[in-house]
């Protein structure tokens, strides 16, 4: 599955029974950031492009190993907005929250990484 098309990479790969995602973005279908400035919405995008590179797996979010969610905010409660607004979709896995100055893409707060494991279905 590509991010979108004219993406310059793979969203995911397989190996050893496991899901390996690229970091889910805040990007639209056509690869455009959504929402700059708005760290809920941003979230949203982000967790549900997750969602589908998992869903393109045939897996969902119990599936979910261990995520790192990367946030680049100036003050710990963006920190805790994106994991307020992406902690219901993405359940009780293993999770590592981390603020950064910036991330790939212009306007870009939101971003998560994952692996999952394969046979476990939706």
């Amino acid at each position: 599955m590509s991010l979108y098309p004219g993406a310059p990479y793979e969203y995911s790969a397989v190996g050893g029974g496991l899901i390996y995602t690229a970091g889910a973005c805040p990007l639209d279908e056509d690869g455009s950031v959504v929402a700059p400035g708005d760290f809920e919405r941003q979230a949203l995008q982000t967790v549900e492009n997750l969602l589908a590179a998992l869903a393109e797996r045939q897996v969902g979010p119990d599936a979910l190993l261990k995520t790192t969610v990367f946030v680049a905010g100036q003050e710990r409660a963006d920190l805790v907005r994106v994991w307020d607004t992406i902690s219901p979709r993405l359940g009780r896995a293993p999770s590592t929250l981390i603020g950064v100055s910036m991330l790939g893409y212009t306007d870009q707060l939101v971003e998560i990484e994952a692996i999952a494991v394969l046979h476990r279905p939706v």
